[in-house]
C-alpha cells in the first residue's frame, strides 16, 4: 500500500511503493526508495536515505544477483540526520540509527539498540537487542553481535586476513561477540575472533585470538589479565 508525501516535510521523495504507518514524522529532504516498510511512530530525520540499493564491484565477495527483501523499520524506530539504511535490512522496535550512520544490506539490528553517530554496519551482519554501538564503530560483513553488547567509540572488526589478496570465492569471517561482552574504544578485532559472554576488551587492544567468557584482556596483542568481577556482570545492572 503506497503513501502520500507529508506536506510538512520539504523535499521529501517518497516512492509510491513504500508503506508508511501511522504517526510517522519525516524531516527535510528525505529519500524513501520502493520496497520500504516504515512502522507506526517512526521518526525519520533530515537528509535520511532509506532503502538504498547497494553498488557493488564485480569482484566484490558480496556481489549477488539475488533480489533484496524490503527494508523494514519496526514501530518506534528513529533514523537520525544523514543516516543511510540499505534495502534488505531490518531495524527492530525502538532502535535508534544515529546521525550519519550507515547500515548495509541484509543486516538485522534488534530491538532497543543504538547505532551511534557515524557508525558503519556492513552487509550480512546480525546485531541483537539492547546493543550499544558508540560513535564511529565499525562492524565488518558477516559479524554476529549478540544481545546487550557494548562497543566503545571507534572500535572496529575486520574479516579478511589477506587484505583483498584471498583466493576467488574464499569466505570472509567477521567477529562473533557473545552476549553482554564489552569492547573498549579504539579496540581492533581480527578476522574470525570470538569474544566470550561477559568478556571485557580494554580500550586500544588488538585482539588476535578468541577471548574466553568473563575474561578481561588488554594490550597489543591482547592477553588475558584477570576475570571480570562478579559485581560487573550484567545481571547486577539490569
Amino acid at each position: 500500500m503506497g503513501a502520500s508525501a507529508d506536506p510538512q516535510a520539504p523535499g521529501l521523495v517518497l516512492s509510491p511503493d513504500a508503506e508508511v504507518g501511522e504517526d510517522v514524522r519525516f524531516g527535510a529532504h528525505v529519500v524513501v526508495h520502493g520496497d520500504v516498510v516504515i512502522g507506526d511512530g517512526c521518526t525519520i530525520g533530515d537528509h535520511v536515505v532509506l532503502g538504498k540499493p547497494p553498488s557493488l564491484s564485480p569482484r566484490s565477495s558480496t556481489a549477488t544477483d539475488a533480489p533484496l527483501a524490503p527494508l523494514r523499520l519496526a514501530p518506534g524506530v528513529i533514523v537520525s540526520t544523514g543516516a543511510v539504511v540499505f534495502a534488505g535490512s531490518t531495524v527492530g522496535e525502538g532502535s535508534i540509527i544515529g546521525d550519519q550512520a550507515y547500515v548495509r544490506e541484509r543486516t538485522t539490528v534488534g530491538a532497543d539498540s543504538v547505532v551511534g553517530r557515524g557508525a558503519g554496519v556492513d552487509n550480512d551482519v546480525t546485531v541483537g537487542d539492547r546493543v550499544r554501538l558508540q560513535s564511529q564503530t565499525y562492524l565488518t560483513a558477516y559479524s554476529v553481535v549478540e544481545d546487550d553488547v557494548f562497543l566503545g567509540p571507534c572500535a572496529m572488526t575486520t574479516n579478511d586476513d589477506t587484505m583483498a589478496r584471498h583466493a576467488p570465492g574464499a569466505p570472509l569471517h567477521g567477529a562473533v561477540l557473545r552476549r553482554a561482552c564489552r569492547i573498549g574504544g579504539g579496540a581492533v578485532l581480527l578476522p574470525g575472533v570470538e569474544i566470550g559472554e561477559e568478556a571485557f576488551v580494554a580500550a586500544g587492544a588488538v585482539v588476535t585470538r578468541d577471548v574466553p567468557a568473563r575474561k578481561l584482556v588488554w594490550g597489543v596483542p591482547a592477553r588475558v589479565v584477570r576475570d571480570v568481577p562478579d559485581d560487573q556482570l550484567l545481571d547486577r545492572w539490569a
